[in-house]
C-alpha cells in the first residue's frame, strides 16, 4: 500500500471524525480517543497495577453492563468475576477471634512455675486457686499444662515415692473390686461380686445375682 493512499485514507476518517464533532457527537469522538489510548497502553503494559478502589470501580461499572460487552475492560471476564465475588465476601464476611486459646503471659507462665518451686506440697489446682486471689484468672489445665512442660509434675506430691513405690508399700491395704457375669446353661446371666486383696491376690465373693440393683449391693447388708 503506498502512502499516498494511506494518506487519503487517513485524511477521510479525520474528515469523518470533525463532521462528527460538528453534528454534535463530540462525545463519540473522545470515546475513540478514549478507546485508542487504551489500545496503545495495553501494548506497552502486560498486567496493569490496579488499586484497590480501581478494582472496585471496575467490578461495580461490569454490572452495568451486558456480559456481551465487557471486552471494552482490560482485564478479562473471569478476573471481574472474581473480583465481584471478592466484594460480596467482604460485604458477607463478619470478623472472627482466632483459633484456640490465646497465648499465656510470660508473667503469669512465670508466677506458676515460682509457686510450685516455693510450696512443693501445691498441686496445679491449688496453684490455680493462689493464681485467681491474686487477680490471674487462669485455668487449672493451663496450668498442668505449664507445670508439665517445665518438667514438673503437676500432683501435689514432687517429692517422695513414685506412685509403684507407693502402691507396692500400701498393697496390704488395698482392695481390688470388679463384677463379672457368668450365663447358665439356660441362657440366664449372674453377676458376681468380688473383691481381691492386692497383696495376697485372695478373691472374696461378696454377692451373686441375677438382678443388681440397689437393694442387692453388698454394704446395705453389711458384707464389708
Amino acid at each position: 500500500m503506498s502512502a499516498s493512499l494511506l494518506y487519503l485514507l487517513l485524511r477521510q476518517v479525520l474528515q469523518m471524525l470533525s463532521q462528527i464533532a460538528r453534528d454534535g457527537g463530540a462525545k463519540d469522538v473522545e470515546i475513540l480517543v478514549l478507546r485508542h489510548q487504551v489500545a496503545v497502553l495495553r501494548r506497552q503494559v502486560t498486567r496493569p497495577d490496579l488499586q484497590p478502589a480501581d478494582r472496585v470501580v471496575l467490578a461495580a461499572l461490569s454490572r452495568l453492563r451486558p456480559r456481551a460487552r465487557w471486552s471494552a475492560f482490560f482485564v478479562t471476564p473471569a478476573t471481574l468475576l472474581r473480583w465481584h465475588r471478592e466484594l460480596v465476601t467482604r460485604r458477607w464476611t463478619y470478623p472472627h477471634a482466632r483459633p484456640g486459646r490465646p497465648p499465656v503471659d510470660k508473667q503469669v507462665r512465670d508466677l506458676v512455675l515460682r509457686l510450685a518451686a516455693e510450696n512443693p506440697t501445691w498441686g496445679h489446682r491449688r496453684i490455680q486457686g493462689e493464681l485467681i486471689g491474686l487477680g490471674c484468672r487462669v485455668a487449672a489445665s493451663t496450668v498442668w499444662k505449664i507445670l508439665h512442660n517445665a518438667g514438673v509434675n503437676p500432683a501435689p506430691r514432687r517429692s517422695g515415692p513414685t506412685w509403684k513405690q507407693f502402691l507396692t508399700a500400701q498393697a496390704h491395704t488395698i482392695l481390688a473390686c470388679e463384677i463379672f457375669t457368668v450365663d447358665t446353661v439356660t441362657l440366664k446371666r449372674i453377676y458376681v461380686l468380688f473383691f481381691v486383696e492386692i497383696a495376697t491376690r485372695q478373691v472374696h465373693i461378696a454377692g451373686v445375682t441375677a438382678h443388681p440393683t440397689g437393694a442387692w449391693w453388698p454394704s446395705r447388708h453389711g458384707i464389708y
